[in-house]
């Protein structure tokens, strides 16, 4: 076990202030080990100082669009619960690019037909009719079937 230099420990409080993230959260990210903390005087929580380089690396992976158990799964593969390398990042981020391509198509599409038929078969707007006939957009299973990328033309 890495002997912890006492020195370079911050409260939850001040992690807290310093990583923008509510305390609240932070202890969820512990209970996930996502991070992790040592028990100080009175049995509070303290951080090494390096848990925010950590919790940055949450918070940029959940702005990519990954999920608590993706980026557990992440972060669990780096020996020793250390904090991603410079390295670590290059490598990561690149896997990522795919990701935030198709999130950034969702949300073109999602911009673009904002104001029509997002395919969900409701016939409950008059355009309807126009886009989406006698419910064809129920052939291709449930949810906004156009803002998920098929097309009108595909659903007759």
């Amino acid at each position: 076990m890495a002997t912890i230099n006492t020195a370079n420990l911050i409260s939850i409080g001040e992690l807290a202030k310093r990583s923008g993230i509510a305390a609240s959260a932070l202890r969820f990210y512990e209970s996930r080990g996502l991070i992790s903390s040592v028990r100080g005087p009175a049995q509070r929580r303290q951080f090494q100082r390096e848990v925010l380089r950590r919790v940055a690396f949450i918070r940029a992976a959940q702005t990519a669009g990954l999920s608590l158990e993706e980026i557990e799964t992440t972060l669990t593969a780096l020996p020793d619960q250390r904090t991603p390398t410079k390295q670590d990042w290059e490598k990561l981020s690149k896997s990522w690019q795919p990701l935030i391509e198709e999130r950034i198509r969702s949300l073109t599409a999602l911009r673009d037909q904002l104001s029509s038929c997002i395919g969900c078969g409701c016939l409950s707007l008059k355009s309807c009719a126009l886009y989406n006939p006698q419910d064809i957009a129920n052939n291709k299973g449930t949810g906004p079937r156009y803002l998920m990328g098929d097309k009108s033309s595909d659903l007759v």
